[in-house]
């Protein structure tokens, strides 16, 4: 991850053309090129789409003059079930949630387009997409949609007169075998896409390089910055990287990669794994780099050699002290655990480091580059709720002037306080936690508890592979 642009303001402008390619039709966020796509055949329907818990893009397709008419003008938007945000994967709903659907009669939320994430997705024929927030019907943001829990810790952010920039690193594993092929086959004995630990390897990865390509080319007619892409350790592991962004736009970044490299993927005849561990071998992350500007978008964290000024001392901190209680953000299945080992680069325990990939918490970069990047969270998290919950905890860390004591070498030592072991753990911490209360309010906690216990409960209750192989014969 290169320097943040913290004072390079970017331009919302028609990606340069590559290898004689034209940028995308309608530069991300431009409505009067929407129009004019419209009016000349370029854009037939418009994808309203809500991040839901899981961070997946959801939503519905309009007809683009309808679309243009009532529902990208100001003051408008298109109702959607309110269900969607108190769904587990499989969409199921219960009771217990902030929104409790069956209670309420499945009644319609509003999903407000957001025309800064407007952009043409390629893995579609002559089709727009903007992402919406969630608001009631009298406008007010829903506080437990994603969007809405991320804007309210940047806001607090804002009233220190700091603002948030982000950029992610998105790991995922590929298959030789179809979607539908590994269905049948329950997701077992899969052929991965390459065939030994490709990281860094120029030739490994050649064998899904048509697919990675289109994937990179697809985000950038979206107005994506991507930074760097390469294989990684486990066989048919592949990481797309972003460069810094306003962390909102990070966020929409990183749900937009899921939803373009799940859709090529499916076209290319492959299937494409965002879980955290998909068996023994290196799982896959959703490392976040974060930096905070002040008013004048000056760097608050620039600095040279060892040196931790103030703001980010305090911010960096604040990390540290809710690393364990916010695990649910980073962490949110059963199998992200799996992932999170000791003397691994997916670090258990709560701990910091200078240019140290072992510790949760690593400084990188020099001078107005200077970030904080936080590992612990995998590529199965939401990325919206990941950034929340690195800006409470710089909030809390500023708000109460906490210091990191000191940096670790190497893997963390005994006395670093552990994270969480398992789902179970995680739940009751973010249940119990004042810290998770003062930061997101009480509806929030409960909800996503609430979405953690079904996933908990659901877990408890299925019988595994592992099982099976251990106990069938020998028990």
């Amino acid at each position: 991850m290169s320097a943040p642009d913290a004072v390079r303001p970017v331009a919302r402008a028609a990606a340069p053309s590559r290898a004689g390619r034209p940028g995308p039709a309608v530069p991300r966020g431009d409505l009067g090129a929407l129009r004019r796509a419209v009016a000349d055949g370029t854009v037939e329907e418009v994808v309203i789409a809500l991040p839901d818990l899981q961070g997946r893009l959801q939503g519905s397709r309009i007809d683009a003059d309808h679309a243009l008419a009532e529902v990208l003008v100001p003051g408008g938007g298109f109702g959607a079930c309110d269900y969607l945000l108190a769904v587990d994967v499989d969409m199921r709903t219960d009771g217990g949630y902030a929104i409790d659907a069956d209670d309420r009669g499945f009644g319609d939320l509003v999903l407000r387009p957001d025309p800064d994430s407007l952009c043409l997705p390629p893995w579609w024929d002559r089709t727009a997409l903007v992402i919406a927030d969630a608001v009631d019907h009298a406008g007010a943001p829903v506080d437990v949609a994603p969007r809405s829990v991320l804007r309210r810790q940047l806001e607090r952010l804002a009233d220190h007169g700091l603002s948030a920039r982000c950029g992610t690193e998105l790991e995922f594993v590929v298959f030789d075998e179809s979607p539908a092929a590994a269905h049948e086959r329950g997701f077992r004995d899969l052929t991965p896409a390459s065939r030994h630990n490709a990281d860094y390897g120029l030739l490994a990865t050649a064998g899904i390089e048509h697919l990675t390509r289109r994937i990179r080319r697809a985000l950038g007619d979206c107005g994506l910055r991507l930074e760097t892409a390469r294989g990684e350790c486990h066989p048919g592991q592949y990481e797309i990287v972003f460069r810094h962004e306003e962390a909102l736009r990070a966020c929409d970044d990183a749900a937009l990669l899921k939803l373009a490299a799940k859709a090529i993927a499916g076209q290319e005849g492959r299937a494409l794994t965002f879980m955290a561990r998909v068996d023994e071998g290196e799982g896959s992350s959703c490392h976040v780099h974060m930096s905070l500007t002040d008013r004048d978008g000056r760097p608050a964290f620039a600095a040279e050699g060892e040196e931790l000024p103030d703001l980010l001392r305090h911010a960096l901190a604040g990390q540290l002290a809710c690393l364990g209680d916010f695990a649910l953000l980073w962490a949110p299945t059963t199998n992200s655990y799996k992932r999170l080992q000791p003397g691994t680069f997916a670090p258990d325990a709560a701990a910091w480091g200078w240019d140290n990939r072992l510790a949760a918490l690593r400084i990188a970069g020099h001078g107005a580059g200077r970030r904080i990047e936080h590992r612990v969270a995998g590529a199965d998290a939401n990325p919206y709720l990941v950034v929340a919950g690195i800006a409470a905890a710089a909030v809390h860390g500023i708000e109460h002037g906490l210091e990191p004591g000191d940096p670790v070498a190497g893997p963390p030592g005994p006395d670093a306080p552990p994270l969480p072991r398992d789902l179970a753990e995680a739940l009751a911490r973010w249940r119990a936690s004042p810290l998770v209360r003062a930061a997101f309010g009480p509806d929030v906690q409960r909800h996503l508890a609430r979405a953690a216990a079904v996933e908990l409960d659901l877990s408890r209750r299925a019988v595994t592979d592992w099982e099976r192989r251990r106990l069938f014969e020998r028990i």
